[in-house]
């Protein structure tokens, strides 16, 4: 018999999900959060004391798992908390804070602060650039506008959506970028200081990157005007599908996003996208894999709004 993995006792049980929090974040023990100390460290047990609480004997202050965390100063069970990135990690498209706020059983407001910390949590912090030694090589680069169109039929303009860089290691890793324009300016900015010199760029056209795919080992394009979408191993199909999914999910879930909030939906489909079913990671792995990275990603509410 199937057994649903969200029947987990760490999704019910709030020590089930202290628990399973602290053995993912301290795979060797507590660690103080404030002076990073492990071998003075006690755990509390009086009859008053908070669950999961522990103190360190070298500072003398008491902490726990969520300190220096996205859950730090929420009282929002820790349990809910998982339950959130289950839900948001194994949402190929997102889930709105109305789904949110209708299955954790929160407001409306929390469910909305805490789709968005775990969205910070989901920022990737690696620096190592794409198409480098180890990978296939090919990095193809699109960018894409998202956003209504104000007064359309009636002067519409461009300038009036948010434009978004992504960058899409082939069988790879995907980087996008909320930026302010689309310049060849902006683009040289993001191309290389994200793109392995070595790498062969692929892009559509766009006069833009004319100049700047010389920086790499080749720049090759395809004419979407005349067309042309493949030419033999030459396209930017990837680098699209990625937007498909990106614009599905803002328009279909989402449906409106702030611009100054942007930056953290992108992140939200830039991680799915790096921890894909095409690369072995399946729901349980995924959640996972954003539980790892709640440290040090404190976020309030006053940065938030």
């Amino acid at each position: 018999m199937t057994t649903s993995y969200l029947s987990a006792p760490q999704f019910h049980d709030e020590a089930a999900a202290f628990a399973f929090v602290e053995s993912h974040l301290w795979p060797t023990g507590p660690v103080c959060p404030r002076c990073a100390t492990q071998d003075r460290i006690g755990k509390l047990a009086g009859k008053s004391t908070r669950m999961g609480v522990y103190k360190c004997y070298a500072c003398r202050k008491p902490f726990t798992v969520r300190v220096g965390t996205i859950f730090e100063d929420s009282h929002v069970e820790l349990k809910l908390w998982l339950q959130a990135i289950f839900l948001i990690a194994s949402s190929k498209k997102g889930i709105s804070s109305n789904q949110l706020h209708r299955v954790l059983g929160v407001t409306l407001k929390t469910a909305w602060f805490m789709g968005h910390r775990v969205r910070f949590a989901m920022t990737d912090g690696t620096t190592d650039k794409l198409g480098g030694l180890g990978t296939s090589g090919i990095v193809e680069a699109d960018e894409t506008y998202i956003g209504r169109t104000r007064g359309q039929g009636k002067g519409s303009h461009m300038s009036k959506k948010e434009p978004i860089v992504a960058l899409v290691e082939r069988k790879g890793r995907v980087r996008a970028f909320h930026v302010p324009t689309v310049t060849a300016e902006s683009l040289k900015t993001v191309l290389h200081s994200q793109i392995d010199e070595s790498a062969r760029l692929m892009t559509d056209g766009a006069g833009m990157y004319k100049k700047l795919g010389k920086h790499f080992a080749s720049h090759e394009t395809v004419n979407h005007r005349d067309g042309e979408y493949a030419r033999g191993d030459v396209t930017t199909n990837t680098v699209e599908s990625f937007f498909g999914v990106l614009k599905r999910g803002l328009r279909g879930v989402y449906q409106h996003v702030s611009p100054e909030h942007l930056n953290r939906y992108v992140s939200e489909f830039e991680f799915r996208h790096n921890n894909r079913t095409a690369l072995e990671i399946n729901d349980k792995q995924r959640a996972d894999n954003l539980l790892a990275g709640v440290i040090g990603k404190r976020l309030t509410y006053h940065e938030v709004v």
